[in-house]
């Protein structure tokens, strides 16, 4: 195996033992010691990747996100001229936004506690901006296809896209009582305004 292989195979195994140590932990009682007796890696080969323990949690977030924008510009690169497949792909992972045990939604909510670090400040900012300008992309490579109106303002849009996700992950947090606005409504919501001044 070469090393870049060998990199990337020891990056997913620290992710993946990550997410499954948040969802049986949380973060607050995750130490590295535990993804150490996870991983079988060292403390020296985790600290190659990462600095902290805030650090590795931030990646998985971000990896999240670049998973769905890796998995919308694959549909969109299929060459169809229509909207709702490459919107499928960002939605597919909408229910769980909504769900209190999934590990991204308890990392965020967890980072954000952390916000008066100020490396964990710098985290959050880097993630929203990586939300918002994915969210953009997403809009203009719509609007690129045809299928979304050059009239929408993709900026404000991808906005208003990430404060809602942001949203419905804090209630999460919050509440698991049944609620009126659902993964389903954001979509439809969402493709509305995509499709509003497409005619």
């Amino acid at each position: 195996m070469d090393r870049a292989s060998k990199r990337k195979r020891t990056k997913q195994l620290l992710m993946d033992a990550t997410k499954e140590l948040v969802r049986e932990k949380g973060c607050s009682k995750m130490t590295l010691n535990d993804i150490i007796e996870r991983t079988g890696l060292s403390k020296g080969a985790i600290y190659h990747y990462v600095k902290s323990k805030d650090e590795l949690l931030a990646i998985v977030l971000e990896e999240r996100l670049e998973d769905i924008n890796d998995r919308f510009f694959a549909e969109v690169n299929k060459g169809n001229k229509e909207l709702e497949r490459p919107l499928q792909e960002i939605f597919k992972k909408l229910p769980s936004l909504q769900d209190p045990l999934d590990p991204t939604n308890r990392i965020f909510i967890y980072l954000l506690g952390q916000n008066d670090q100020p490396a964990v400040s710098e985290m959050i900012r880097r993630f929203y901006e990586q939300a918002i300008q994915f969210s953009k992309q997403w809009i203009v490579a719509g609007q690129n296809a045809g299928v979304i109106s050059l009239t929408v303002d993709a900026e404000k849009i991808a906005e208003l896209f990430v404060l809602i996700s942001y949203g419905i992950r804090m209630r999460s947090a919050i509440s698991s009582d049944s609620y009126a606005f659902g993964p389903d409504d954001f979509l439809n919501f969402i493709a509305d305004l995509l499709r509003s001044k497409k005619d």
